[in-house]
């Protein structure tokens, strides 16, 4: 997710001490900085929402704190890779690892996925994944746990072949993907599926070759590449 962008001189703006025209020329209060100055805060920016693209929920809005880092899977993405899965996946057991908007995750239980666990170490996250998914579950008939925990070492410590699909789209300035990848590979069954999500640019990431996952699908958009793997042979 990209910060706030920065401020751009207006035509008329002077630079250095004065006042500074205001729009219909009259001049604006002088600004001075020095001790006991308040600087002003940072503007916040966010996603603020994201949007489900298929399923029950289609077109359903997904409110979203401000967070550092937080890059949620694009739309054309997720059409993308639904398109591959498969738009029922009725009977699946799915993982969104690092669920951050909760798009991926959202998404598969849209689609009647029969259990979806999303983990989000941000507690702010957390909170607005269990908030939105009070607001689109009325009845409550949803099979979906939310986690306030670090992904790495819950995916350690759960069952071996407990997920027919896992999310991986962890923060790209953290380098995790081997790391998650391993604590995935061995989380899924026989015919289970993991999703990749990582920079496009310089390259993509190599596999670890020793984890038995083979290349199934990719994609590209703009700086994301994202794929599928599953088990070799």
């Amino acid at each position: 997710m990209s910060g706030t962008p920065p401020n751009r001189a207006k035509p008329g703006d002077r630079d250095g001490g004065g006042d500074r025209p205001r729009r219909g020329g009259r001049p604006g209060p002088r600004v001075t900085v020095g001790e006991g100055a308040v600087k002003p805060r940072p503007r916040e920016a966010g996603p603020g929402e994201v949007r489900i693209v298929g399923g029950q929920w289609k077109r359903s809005k997904l409110p979203v704190p401000y967070s550092p880092g937080l890059r949620p899977t694009p739309d054309r993405v997720r059409e993308t890779l639904f398109n591959w899965l498969g738009q029922d996946l009725s009977g699946w057991r799915v993982l969104d690892a690092f669920a951050g908007s909760g798009a991926l995750g959202f998404e598969a239980a849209s689609r009647g996925a029969a259990q979806i666990t999303l983990l989000e170490r941000d507690g702010a996250l957390a909170a607005a994944l269990r908030a939105n998914l009070k607001r689109l579950d009325k009845d409550g008939t949803v099979s979906m746990r939310i986690e306030n925990a670090d992904a790495l070492g819950w995916m350690k410590r759960a069952a071996p072949g407990s997920f027919d699909l896992i999310f991986l789209d962890p923060p790209f300035a953290l380098d995790l993907f081997a790391a998650s990848l391993r604590a995935a590979a061995p989380l899924i069954g026989e015919q289970g599926v993991i999703y990749l999500e990582s920079p496009a640019s310089p390259a993509p990431i190599e596999l670890p070759p020793d984890l038995g996952l083979s290349l199934w699908r990719e994609g590209r958009a703009g700086a994301v590449h994202y794929r599928l793997l599953r088990r070799s042979g």
